[in-house]
């Protein structure tokens, strides 16, 4: 069978739809492209693990490991979910892809965190109108709830709630909880210039916003779109903030939000799991990278030495 079938050709349809449920848009997308690619390259479903070692070692000096083992789990999904063995699990391509980490590094190249201090430049910068208005409410409530930018778009006005304390924001289904159990995450008045909770109440006034999804696209005329603003669009709003500083955004996207959120909590003193409460970490060693990369300075032994 081609690959092209995505292993649920040979699926009743009943089936096929509830594998396809069972994964998230972004991973869906992603599944489908990982097969599109294994199928033009030449490969079928079932494959040999000798078919998919030659795969791995055909892409290595062109891809990232983290890639190629992203390919693999989708080749393992599309075999299991066809009935077929999962030739990903030998030890031939267990070997292969080891030997591409050592020769090749197996850091993932991971987007920089926008830690606090540079968000407030960035927020000092931002001017007046519409688009302005959104920006400065999109950056502040990212970071403040430690949003995923997928999160973050898809609130919807009945997702806000007020409190004496400041807001409320549920969280309708995540990367980590697909079957929408939710999750709330409480963002306060901020004591500092500039304030999450005042500046989303602002973009909501001036933008009219009654209903339906809170952030939504602006063009340069200050209208405003009736769509919901895109993933994409969080990462070329971080960017452009940042560039207008003298940042370079080169390795800045929507995700920096999130990830300079948790290092700059940890850096004031947050404990991990209350950083995981916010943003809805699995474990602790999901947060481990931004627990490492906060406390590079807290007790640092050249400090103490120089």
């Amino acid at each position: 069978m081609n690959c092209t079938g995505h292993g649920e050709a040979l699926l009743p349809t009943a089936v096929a739809d509830l594998v396809r449920d069972s994964l998230a848009d972004n991973s869906r997308r992603a599944y489908a492209s990982d097969l599109a690619r294994f199928a033009a390259w030449g490969g079928t479903i079932p494959a040999t693990d000798m078919v998919i070692a030659a795969y791995l070692t055909a892409h290595a000096d062109t891809h990232a490991a983290a890639t190629l083992a992203r390919w693999l789990a989708s080749l393992a999904k599309a075999h299991r979910a066809s009935g077929h063995q999962d030739p990903t699990c030998s030890e031939l391509v267990r070997s292969v892809l080891r030997g591409i980490r050592r020769r090749y590094g197996s850091a993932p190249d991971q987007a920089k965190p926008l830690l606090r201090e540079d968000l407030m430049l960035a927020l000092d910068a931002i001017g007046s109108g519409m688009k302005a208005a959104r920006d400065r409410a999109l950056l502040l409530i990212g970071f403040a709830g430690g949003f995923r930018r997928s999160e973050l778009v898809a609130l919807d006005f009945a997702d806000i709630e007020h409190v004496r304390q400041g807001v409320v924001l549920t969280i309708r289904r995540s990367k980590t909880d697909q079957t929408a159990n939710g999750r709330k995450i409480g963002v306060p008045y901020a004591r500092g210039r500039h304030c999450p909770v005042a500046s989303l109440d602002d973009w909501l006034a001036l933008a009219d916003i009654t209903a339906g999804p809170v952030f939504h696209p602006v063009d340069r005329h200050g209208r405003i779109a009736p769509s919901r603003l895109s993933g994409e669009a969080v990462s070329l709003v971080v960017k452009e903030r940042l560039a207008a500083i003298g940042i370079d955004p080169a390795h800045y996207s929507g995700h920096s939000l999130r990830a300079g959120f948790a290092t700059s909590a940890v850096q004031a003193g947050a404990s991990s799991w209350k950083v995981r409460q916010m943003t809805g970490h699995a474990s602790d060693a999901m947060l481990a990278r931004y627990v490492r990369d906060g406390e590079l300075f807290i007790d640092n032994a050249a400090g103490a030495t120089l």
